[in-house]
């Protein structure tokens, strides 16, 4: 597999943990390739390969990326996954011209992808998983602007026999508020990323400084007319209910108390998913 990945590759992103890789397979099937820096250069990146290997192998929904196969080496390290080919959610929304591609329909939409995916790991698995790092980076789109729920390198299997306290993990300005004060990870934790991503996808950036606000009617009605992504046409009258349900369950979600966020049933319901 390593002379494959050298013969023929396009790499798709470089990171701290490693490259990510889209490789021609010689039957003709296109993969996506993560290959990890040498395991001496960090235990931690370590853990957090056995881990995407654990639950990749435990999911079966469509929403989620597929793992094909994995590799463990003293030399490398890699997992062999499904290609997915407009790349992550988060740089499409920063690029203007594909940006404008992805219209209200294929927003509410994907949104409605990312739910049911999460919702799968919390109610459809047993015992749980968290993902813990729920971001515009970590959600893909393939040709069609379906999403897919991707790197599960820090992901929570909630075991009954564990206390499910856990280091600090995820990306600024997606961790949920109360992981600043206890280890302990719940599902609601993702419910907050998803009620972030959820308003991103929406504004077409990060909302910033509005994770902080009140989430009172008359705000949500203010985001629907001044804070709405303005590189898309103004919604129709349709699509506009569809985006005013979208917009309260988001703010549902981030709500400071994790008893008060809905879970993901409860979201998956309330989108008519």
């Amino acid at each position: 597999m390593q002379r494959i990945i050298l013969m023929k590759n396009i790499a798709l992103e470089r990171g701290g943990f490693g490259n990510v890789y889209k490789v021609d397979l010689p039957d003709g099937q296109v993969v996506a390739v993560k290959k990890l820096h040498p395991i001496e250069e960090g235990m931690h990146d370590e853990q957090c390969f056995r881990r995407e290997i654990e639950v990749l192998t435990k999911v079966r929904q469509r929403s989620i990326v597929k793992l094909y196969g994995f590799c463990s080496h003293t030399q490398y390290r890699f997992l062999v996954c499904q290609y997915i080919e407009r790349g992550s959610l988060a740089s499409i929304l920063n690029n203007n011209d594909q940006a404008i591609q992805v219209d209200w329909q294929k927003r509410a939409i994907l949104i409605k992808d990312v739910v049911q995916a999460i919702s799968y790991l919390h109610h459809g698995c047993d015992p749980p998983i968290i993902h813990r790092d729920i971001t515009s980076s970590n959600i893909l789109l393939d040709s069609e602007y379906k999403a897919f729920v991707s790197d599960f390198g820090t992901a929570r299997i909630l075991k009954p026999d564990s206390s499910n306290w856990t280091a600090l993990a995820g990306t600024y300005g997606y961790i949920a508020p109360e992981l600043s004060y206890t280890p302990l990870v719940t599902e609601k934790c993702d419910v907050y990323s998803l009620g972030v991503v959820m308003l991103e996808v929406l504004m077409g950036k990060h909302p910033g400084e509005l994770l902080n606000r009140p989430a009172a009617a008359q705000e949500q009605d203010m985001i629907l007319q001044e804070h709405l992504d303005r590189r898309l046409p103004t919604p129709k009258t349709d699509e506009a209910q569809d985006i005013n349900r979208l917009i309260s369950v988001a703010f549902q979600c981030l709500q400071d108390s994790p008893h008060e966020r809905p879970d993901t049933q409860q979201i998956h319901r309330a989108l008519g998913v």
